[in-house]
């Protein structure tokens, strides 16, 4: 049976280790990725931030493959036909091909969604996809240097958050930060303390708050929903991920963002055949937030499951869990920790993070 896995992702990542431990005897399995390497989320503050060179942060993804007995395809999705069972990708230097399957998985990640905000896909760098964003905007900040400089971060997220504090400290004193945070309410899916520890850590960092949307992008400034105007010569967009538009014509059953909407099982909803996790995936049954925390959880049942229908095997049922470890850069060494309604902070909880991080990227490692 061939077994075409979409997407590099976190989840991936487990399912190429699991296989690569104990191989699926007559199994085909393919990966394709656009990109060589996946730039560990977790990590992607401190290297904005300057902490970590890049190699520290990137799993190489053509080795783990290989060990897994995979083949690699570098190209990038660009449609599936679920009833035909194929997908369609295109390759870096413009070719494209097709594929079919017999099982087909998805962890391809989202995408930001440029049209939220005018102007954002002219003048701002979008965080995602992460491989580009982290390209361009290193370009950028070398341009920058430490020389006085306005910049926005768009969102109010966490990624917003520890992007606002990586680019303070990155930057120096000279310059300008500010975290637009698209309502009211900062980490609004963070509790109350945390949400304290948060603003706080702006504060004494000199990141300016505005409870406010960003209703405009433009060449030198951004434009608020009140009718402010911030002079910007660098706008981050982190306002969260968007379902990759070439779903929709794929045959799947989506939710009504244009996620796949799977079961407990992580198989599709349409199609048993097709398996999704990560952030282009919606539990129906038990919907989580889209972060990496519950990407990389998918993994085991994902590699497990992938293994079962290989093997003609009954499916077992995931059920995530209900709380999670939550730890929030804060641009110098020092990270916010939270489980449940519980939380601390500290340059202790940053040597934790680093340590977490470290080890998880150290464990992908096909050297």
């Amino acid at each position: 049976m061939r077994l075409v896995m979409l997407g590099g992702g976190h989840a991936h990542l487990h399912v190429l280790r699991a296989f690569a431990e104990s191989p699926v005897p007559h199994a085909r399995i393919t990966l394709v990725s656009p990109l060589p390497g996946l730039i560990y989320t977790g990590m992607v503050p401190g290297l904005i931030a300057g902490h970590y060179p890049s190699d520290d942060c990137t799993i190489a993804l053509a080795p783990l493959a290989d060990r897994a007995g995979a083949e690699f395809i570098p190209a990038a999705a660009t449609a599936i036909d679920a009833d035909a069972r194929s997908v369609k990708f295109a390759r870096s230097d413009g070719s494209t091909s097709a594929l079919g399957y017999d099982i087909l998985s998805l962890d391809v990640g989202g995408v930001t969604n440029a049209a939220s905000i005018p102007g954002a896909g002219l003048h701002a760098f979008l965080v995602r996809p992460l491989d580009r964003f982290v390209e361009a905007l290193e370009r950028r900040l070398a341009e920058l240097g430490r020389a006085p400089s306005d910049v926005v971060v768009a969102g109010g997220g966490a990624g917003g958050f520890e992007l606002a504090l990586a680019l303070r400290f990155r930057l120096g004193c000279g310059a300008r930060v500010h975290l637009v945070v698209g309502g009211p309410t900062l980490l609004a899916a963070h509790p109350t303390g945390v949400r304290r520890r948060a603003q706080r850590a702006l504060r004494q960092r000199g990141v300016v708050i505005h409870a406010d949307r960003c209703a405009e992008i433009c060449a030198r400034d951004i434009v608020l929903a009140s009718g402010s105007r911030v002079a910007c010569d660098l706008a981050v967009v982190a306002t969260g991920s968007a379902a990759p538009h070439w779903l929709r014509g794929s045959g799947l059953a989506l939710d009504p963002d244009g996620y796949v909407a799977t079961a407990a099982t992580l198989q599709s909803l349409s199609h048993e055949i097709v398996f999704a996790a990560g952030d282009v995936a919606t539990r129906v049954d038990a919907p989580r937030p889209r972060s990496g925390v519950h990407a990389v959880r998918a993994g085991p049942p994902l590699a497990h499951n992938l293994r079962c229908a290989l093997e003609q095997r009954p499916l077992a049922a995931y059920r995530p869990q209900q709380r999670s470890l939550s730890l929030l850069a804060c641009g110098d060494r020092y990270a916010i920790a939270s489980w449940g309604s519980w939380s601390c902070e500290g340059r202790a909880v940053w040597w934790l993070k680093d340590r977490i991080d470290r080890r998880f990227v150290a464990g992908y490692r096909a050297d």
